[in-house]
């Protein structure tokens, strides 16, 4: 209970005893009857990410519709407002359940206010949903009723927590189970109160200028107040204060590598723009992660690979063990901003391919290949590549001629490149069956990790450390040692490993994530999905509207 709660609280108490004696108006059943059977047969809203239109009469109905929230449980009543107005913890607005106005209802709540009472049931009922499974629809779910709330009925759980007076309990029940949300939720809390402090800006640089160790730099102790606050600067430093001293190159060394910058220990134009960024902003970001954490399925124990697209980081992880080693963690190359963008979705790792054939993709083999081979008729030699036919019949074709040239623009072939140590998937793929066609592998361009950006592939994602994923996913098959994995992946012929248990993989999308260390990591909109988000919150809301929780 926040301190701000605590008065409301008591004021609550003291109503509750002086009105505890007295009998709710006979006639607040029927009147909560009509609004649960009024509210069944309303127009479903398209900005909601579930049907809440019976659940009303599934709450009420065996209780008689008998009030909830008056006379002698005005104490429960008082709860549940508190914890609608501590919706701002996860990220959420209370004003989306009217909070404040329903606080001011129950303050002189009278006896038989069946609106009352129904208003606050719609508005908890909403509240453990949207924790449950977010406010607007993800790219993950698209089934209605959700699953999710099969498993979890926020109906079956506000009536078990009026009884048995565990709304508190309920609500953290409602909460995502990853650790992640948790983190999330003390960086929020950490943020929220640094945006409180005065801040000021760092002049611009301009585009082409630098600012190096030993160089004068008036506006020093602006930078140092601004890294000390955001945990970067570990404590006052020894060099001058307007000199950019090795002392606080280290500290923007540190900045850097949170906000998906070259750690360089320069300060540059992007540097000092991400600096210049208002603390209050990186707020949203941090609220809008939660958003995209409440849409992700509830995952069992055990391994996970999960994948953050714009921040090109990938996390292999034993969900549930707190207190296991460290996450692996990698960087990775995703899909091209522009043209490519890697999906979001949950799939599953099935297997490895060792020493793997690259099946290009139509959508390669059309646009780009075909021109190339066409104006060179030795290319698939050069780049070990070769044609198969698409009714798998016949043997692969490695000179092409006009009438084979005639039969791949037709279709009938396919082009594959051979394992080896040009092939475009190098040593190891890690196969996940998908729609897209999306997977996992290594390269041959190592080069490319050096980037800040990397937003470089044809949507499929390159891996850093592929034998140390191997490592990982192998664990359940423990012949499979790390040196046969590191022989398995010197060129060879090609090698099918089935997992012995299928390995939940996730690529989503945060500009804002924490760690168990709580310090925030913070990425650029690459594929500029926070507007969009934005946008859809936004109509949510105004379908939520104080004047829309009581129709």
């Amino acid at each position: 209970m926040t301190p701000s709660s605590k008065p409301f609280a008591s004021l609550a108490l003291a109503v509750l005893f002086s009105l505890a004696s007295i009998t709710v108006h006979a006639g607040t059943p029927d009147d909560i009857r009509v609004l649960a059977a009024t509210a069944k047969q309303a127009q479903k809203s398209g900005q909601l990410t579930y049907d809440q239109r019976d659940w009303l009469e599934r709450f009420y109905a065996p209780r008689a519709y008998a009030p909830v929230w008056l006379g002698a449980n005005l104490s429960k009543a008082a709860a549940a407002v508190v914890l609608l107005q501590e919706a701002a913890v996860h990220g959420l607005s209370p004003a989306d359940y009217d909070a404040d106005g329903l606080a001011a209802k129950v303050r002189s709540a009278s006896l038989d206010d069946a609106a009352l009472d129904v208003a606050l049931t719609r508005a908890m009922l909403q509240y453990m949903a949207d924790l449950r499974v977010g406010r607007v629809r993800s790219e993950y779910h698209s089934a209605t009723p959700d699953p999710r709330l099969t498993a979890f009925d926020p109906v079956e759980q506000l009536r078990g927590a009026v009884e048995q007076n565990t709304l508190a309990a309920a609500v953290a029940k409602a909460e995502p189970r990853i650790a992640l949300y948790k983190y999330m939720k003390h960086t929020l809390a950490h943020y929220r109160q640094l945006a409180k402090a005065p801040v000021t800006s760092l002049p611009p640089i301009a585009k082409g200028d630098k600012i190096e160790v030993g160089a004068s730099y008036p506006a020093a102790p602006a930078l140092r107040a601004l890294l000390l606050l955001v945990g970067d600067e570990p404590g006052a430093a020894s060099a001058p204060d307007d000199k950019y001293g090795a002392d606080l190159a280290a500290a923007v060394k540190r900045f850097q590598a949170r906000h998906g910058l070259l750690d360089d220990g320069i300060l540059g134009p992007d540097t000092v723009a991400a600096m210049n960024t208002p603390l209050s902003q990186r707020v949203r970001q941090l609220e809008l992660t939660l958003e995209r954490l409440r849409w992700l399925p509830d995952f069992s124990n055990g391994p996970i690979v999960a994948v953050n697209l714009p921040a090109f980081r990938l996390w292999a992880i034993n969900n549930g063990d707190t207190n296991g080693p460290p996450p692996l963690e990698m960087r990775v190359i995703v899909g091209t901003a522009v043209k490519t963008q890697t999906p979001l979705f949950v799939g599953s790792m099935r297997y490895l391919e060792f020493n793997p054939y690259w099946n290009v993709p139509p959508s390669i083999q059309k646009a780009e290949l075909i021109p190339k081979i066409a104006k060179d008729g030795s290319y698939l030699a050069k780049n070990e590549m070769e044609l198969v036919a698409v009714s798998g019949a016949g043997e692969p074709v490695r000179n092409v001629d006009a009438a084979v040239m005639a039969d791949l623009r037709a279709g009938k072939y396919r082009i594959r490149q051979r394992p080896g140590a040009g092939n475009a998937l190098g040593a190891v793929k890690f196969a996940m069956p998908n729609p897209d066609n999306i997977y996992l592998h290594s390269t041959s361009a190592r080069e490319l990790f050096k980037r800040t950006r990397r937003d470089l592939s044809h949507g499929c994602i390159r891996v850093e450390k592929p034998q140390e994923l191997a490592q990982f996913v192998l664990a359940g098959k423990p012949e499979w040692t790390k040196e046969l994995i590191g022989k398995a992946m010197e060129p060879g012929p090609q090698k099918t490993v089935n997992l012995k248990t299928p390995i939940p993989v996730v690529l989503f999308y945060a500009t804002a994530v924490s760690g168990r260390d709580g310090h925030a990591i913070f990425s650029q909109d690459v594929y500029k999905r926070d507007p969009v988000l934005e946008k859809l919150l936004s109509a949510r809301s105004a379908a939520a509207a104080p004047d829309q929780l009581s129709k």
